[in-house]
């Protein structure tokens, strides 16, 4: 199941690449629930929807640089650059911790943390 689960954020994560939030989001539970710990929390898929919608000026890039999955839990760390609220392009190093039910990602408890540009 967990080598299962890692493919299906694979291709999830590839959708957002591509700018399809759509296609992404159809690999979340109606009931999902993401947590950016010390930030907010969005609970069900139409929060997610709304807040790609504004946090998404443009796809975001992501480095995977580890999947690790276990269970129902597969654990992303890298980094991510998108635009900012000022069109600017900042720079984030993520440790994404996914819980997947039935083939699909139900909860998402995010650690994300602005870095400097090098």
């Amino acid at each position: 199941m967990s080598d299962k689960n890692k493919a299906i954020l694979e291709e999830a994560n590839a959708a957002i690449a591509q700018g399809n939030y759509e296609g992404f989001l159809s690999f979340c539970a109606d009931d999902t629930k993401w947590t950016f710990v010390g930030d907010k929390t969005l609970e069900g898929k139409e929060a997610v929807r709304q807040w790609m919608v504004t946090t998404y000026l443009e796809p975001p890039k992501f480095r995977v640089v580890n999947l690790i999955a276990e269970g129902d839990f597969v654990t992303a760390l890298g980094d991510i650059t998108m635009k900012d609220e000022d069109g600017k392009t900042a720079d984030y190093s993520y440790c994404d911790i996914w819980r997947f039910r039935d083939g699909q990602m139900v909860e998402l408890r995010a650690f994300v943390i602005k870095t400097l540009r090098r």
